[in-house]
């Protein structure tokens, strides 16, 4: 756990201890570790900074409501960080959206928060690298695909290319970044760039849209 001036919090069974007392310097401390890495995490999901802060604050503002409930024998990096992903869903709901995402990739999530940071830090700065190393057209494919959102389709008619060419390099690429990083790959690629258009036309099995 990280260590900031002035605080004494060893574990983060001392921290719960604190917030359940009530302590003040407890939350603000939280507050200190957390509060930028949650907005970007939710910055990750909805791709609105002004959206992924109020959800960070929502989720802040109920642990303080509920500090009484928070258990010493969990983590509560993780509960953080399930809390702000539970409201991003939340807020999705009450804009008429259900966000169904397949059950492999949220376990590819959960495994991700149960990460050390520093240990996270390094598999994402390796991602981004190997991302570098693809060969341009490969990359340019790819980055279509996760930056823009694009379709093999949208890609294949936006560069002139056939659709088996395109499904060829983005099969490629995701061979060479697994090859580096394991079945942690999904979940990683999602943090770097969030639920991108293409999330939501993907069809059925990822996105139901009911009036």
């Amino acid at each position: 756990m990280e260590r900031h001036s002035g605080t004494n919090y060893q574990t983060e069974a001392e921290l719960v201890k604190a917030l359940r007392h009530g302590e003040e310097n407890a939350y603000a401390y939280l507050m200190d570790c957390y509060h930028q890495k949650l907005c970007t995490y939710a910055y990750s999901f909805c791709k609105d900074r002004n959206m992924a802060a109020d959800m960070v604050q929502n989720v802040m503002l109920r642990l303080w409501k509920k500090r009484a409930s928070l258990r010493t024998d969990s983590s509560i990096r993780s509960f953080l960080y399930r809390s702000v992903y539970n409201e991003f869903l939340d807020q999705y709901k009450h804009r008429k959206f259900i966000l169904n995402l397949e059950k492999d990739y949220m376990t590819a999530i959960n495994t991700l928060i149960e990460e050390e940071e520093s240990d996270l830090d390094k598999i994402i700065h390796q991602v981004r690298q190997e991302i570098e190393n693809l060969n341009p057209r490969c990359k340019e494919i790819f980055m279509l695909s996760k930056n823009e959102g694009l379709t093999n389709i949208e890609i294949a008619e936006h560069l002139n290319l056939s659709i088996k060419t395109v499904e060829n390099q983005m099969t490629r690429a995701y061979a060479q970044l697994r090859e580096k990083v394991g079945e942690k790959l999904q979940g990683i690629l999602f943090l770097l760039f969030g639920i991108t258009k293409r999330s939501f036309s993907a069809g059925k099995k990822q996105i139901v849209l009911r009036k």
